[in-house]
């Protein structure tokens, strides 16, 4: 009888949750969990010598300050394209925010990438920085437009 095979998770963190993963496979390129890890290890340990006792909760507050509450769709409706306001939902404000910060971060040039990420995080956690700029402009322009609000039964 052949001997059962068990399939050592080398890449575990304990003190991991599903927030966390899915915020490193968002920062992962070309399939390269690891680099994507380390990066992230990186920041985390970078806002600890900044000051802050812990990370994590710098973190999370800093993706809860990059979350949009509501963003426009366009929708053609009639031959007329109108902006309609809707409200994002829980998983898809997690991803703007992770794709903003990411987004920023990778755009500056000439320092190691968490450097750039740890920045991106401390400027969004004290409300700052470009990727709170593009939930407030989402947020400004889902004011603009809450004229069409009444268009959200054709999604």
């Amino acid at each position: 009888m052949p001997r059962k095979y068990t399939r050592v998770d080398l890449f575990h963190i304990p003190s991991t949750n599903d927030r966390i993963e899915k915020f490193i496979n968002f920062l992962m390129k070309d399939g390269k969990k690891n680099i994507a890890r380390k990066i992230f290890d990186g920041t985390l340990e970078e806002i600890k010598n900044s000051g802050h006792s812990n990370p994590m909760l710098v973190w999370e507050t800093a993706i809860e300050n990059a979350s949009p509450n509501v963003m426009v769709k366009s929708r053609r409706i009639g031959g007329a394209v109108y902006a309609i306001p809707l409200e994002v939902k829980g998983e898809k404000r997690f991803f703007y925010s992770a794709k903003w910060i990411l987004d920023t971060a990778r755009g500056k040039k000439g320092q190691p990438m968490f450097k750039k990420l740890t920045k991106e995080i401390l400027e969004a956690y004290t409300g700052q920085g470009s990727a709170v700029k593009k939930k407030e402009e989402a947020h400004r322009n889902a004011e603009a437009n809450k004229a069409n609000a009444y268009l959200s039964k054709y999604l």
